[in-house]
């Protein structure tokens, strides 16, 4: 999960979001201004490189270490 491209998240950012949220898989702040990027990407230092780790970036920034998941939610 760590180590190719930061993992572009849907999730507004907020730096202490967890310790305000508790419970599995928060889904995030309702809005924001910066989103979420996880995990550390293939130049990131080694303490960068975790599958929890986040950091911030401007919704509109693009960069050649972020990419995505796609991921879908079922529900029965």
């Amino acid at each position: 999960m760590s180590g190719n491209v930061w993992e572009w998240c849907w999730d507004w950012y907020n730096k202490d979001y967890y310790k305000i949220e508790k419970g599995d898989n928060p889904k995030g702040p309702e809005m924001g201004e910066r989103r979420t990027v996880r995990g550390g990407s293939w130049d990131s230092q080694v303490n960068y490189l975790r599958p929890a780790n986040r950091i911030s970036t401007p919704p509109n920034k693009t960069h050649e270490f972020y990419g995505f998941r796609v991921a879908r939610t079922i529900t029965e």
